[in-house]
């Protein structure tokens, strides 16, 4: 059964879908079936790997259609995001019992297929993000190296926790990112998450204009810069992940 990980964090600019993106295809190149999900009406993923799906999320979970699943590259499949997602919070409201579980129940015939889910979110808390970490496993939260980012992670966790007790979800990895040693708070705000959540904590993601490029070009930071130091982190990332599930 594949293990879902929630990429999730309610503010934007954090680096949520740059994870999302490139966690999953360095998953997928080390040879896991990998489908990515993006729960987000910006619909940002399809692009960033340079396709245009004709279909998408809202098309699988409301009318059950399996060819909303697209092949983006081998091992990695997406179901895409964009306005449409508007339909799926729609029907969340209209549902009377068990709303949380929309998704998960919409969703969970497709976990025979894949080795990992990974499901991108909003920059925002919504009935969906309630959806999403309620159908997730693993909580992961990427963090730009910012107090304000620090505080507004921190506060998404008192929201989040309740939800993942109530479903069995675990907040799993914290993530730095934007890593820039050039800024003297850099190690501070680095110690005091290291104090806060431990061996939650993986190794920061570092400032590389490469990543913020490689989405505009529709490929991910393997294909478009491979010896970057973007691709090595993500790389590492994903090897500690699947070593983690391994143990």
């Amino acid at each position: 059964m594949a293990t879902k990980i929630a990429i999730s964090l309610a503010k934007g600019g954090v680096g949520k879908t740059t994870t999302a993106v490139n966690l999953a295809a360095a998953l997928a190149q080390l040879g896991n079936r990998t489908l990515l999900i993006d729960t987000d009406t910006q619909g940002q993923i399809a692009g960033a790997l340079g396709i245009e799906p004709e279909l998408g999320l809202a098309d699988f979970v409301i009318d059950q259609q399996r060819q909303a699943i697209v092949e983006a590259r081998e091992n990695l499949f997406i179901l895409a995001g964009g306005i449409s997602v508007n339909k799926v919070v729609q029907q969340i409201r209209e549902t009377s019992f068990m709303q949380h579980e929309i998704l998960k129940n919409a969703l969970a015939p497709l976990e025979q297929f894949f080795e990992y889910i990974i499901v991108d979110t909003a920059p925002s808390w919504t009935e969906l993000s309630i959806n999403v970490l309620a159908y997730a496993d693993q909580l992961l939260c990427p963090v730009p190296l910012e107090m304000l980012a620090v505080r507004g992670l921190k506060d998404f966790l008192q929201r989040a926790r309740p939800v993942l007790e109530r479903t069995g979800g675990v907040v799993r990895y914290i993530v730095p990112t934007m890593l820039d040693r050039r800024f003297a708070q850099t190690s501070e705000i680095l110690a005091l998450l290291e104090e806060t959540f431990g061996t939650l904590l993986v190794d920061p993601i570092r400032s590389n204009i490469r990543l913020s490029e490689a989405p505009a070009h529709g490929e991910t930071i393997f294909e478009y810069a491979p010896n970057s130091k973007g691709a090595n982190d993500y790389q590492q990332l994903a090897e500690r992940i699947t070593a983690n599930e391994q143990a």
